[in-house]
């Protein structure tokens, strides 16, 4: 997931490191993760995200903030890269990017949006499109450390064929009793799926999420709209606003 860097946003103390392309894998016909080594990686917590910067050959510089997909794991580091067809960013990492070459990267940064494996809340997540980054850093982290977090997504998307981590979701909810993966299409679903296609709303996010009698800790991330709308089905439905965590992203290049 991309949004846009905000200058004066990461600590001047996080310095910047060439990390190294180690290994890449489409998610979608237009995502792409990225296994990259960073040499002294500090690690980081589920939920948290990375500057990247591009440097042109007449050093004109370009940079974007991408969510970290997976758990810290030693010198190695996921990113999932939504392509824009006209971005500055996204089109080189998604296409051109290859093992071996070198990218900048920053970070991690964000302590609010994060899970940690000591919490045993329950936890909702809800995810519209390419939102599903974070979230799945969250699923893996889970499953990472043995946590017996009671885990439940609700995740909204297009088409089948716009999900993103579409085989791993499929074997973690069937092996995993712990987590419980709902899908919501907006434009198509499967062959045979009963529903109509239709915005992610009140009856799925009762009916698929954990009920606030058990103090969940919900994480929502997706489009602005779309997370605005999600939060506030969920204080509506007497979840504790402060265990809402949002997380909102614009159009990114």
């Amino acid at each position: 997931m991309a949004r846009a860097a905000v200058p004066g946003r990461l600590s001047a103390r996080l310095p910047w490191r060439v990390a190294e392309l180690v290994g890449a894998r489409d998610e979608t016909p237009t995502a792409r993760t990225l296994v990259l080594r960073v040499p002294e990686w500090p690690g980081h917590l589920a939920g948290q995200h990375v500057d990247v910067r591009l440097t042109a050959a007449d050093g004109y510089q370009a940079e974007r903030s991408y969510s970290l997909a997976a758990p810290a794991d030693g010198d190695r580091i996921e990113l999932t890269v939504q392509k824009v067809a006209d971005g500055e960013v996204s089109p080189y990492l998604a296409e051109v990017f290859a093992t071996g070459d070198p990218v900048e990267i920053r970070g991690p940064a964000g302590g609010w949006f994060v899970w940690r494996p000591t919490d045993p809340a329950p936890v909702v997540l809800v995810a519209g499109g390419s939102g599903i980054v974070p979230l799945m850093a969250m699923v893996r982290a889970r499953r990472a450390v043995g946590s017996r977090a009671p885990f439940r997504l609700i995740y909204s998307v297009r088409t089948p064929r716009h999900i993103y981590f579409a085989d791993e979701l499929r074997q973690r909810d069937r092996d995993d009793p712990g987590l419980h993966v709902a899908y919501a299409y907006t434009r198509q679903g499967p062959p045979g799926w009963p529903g109509l296609p239709r915005r992610l709303g009140v009856a799925e996010l009762k009916s698929q999420g954990w009920p606030p009698e058990v103090a969940p800790d919900c994480f929502v991330c997706g489009p602005t709209g779309f997370v605005e709308t999600v939060a506030d089905i969920l204080v509506g439905l007497g979840h504790e606003p402060a265990r809402v965590r949002t997380e909102r992203f614009g159009p990114s290049a």
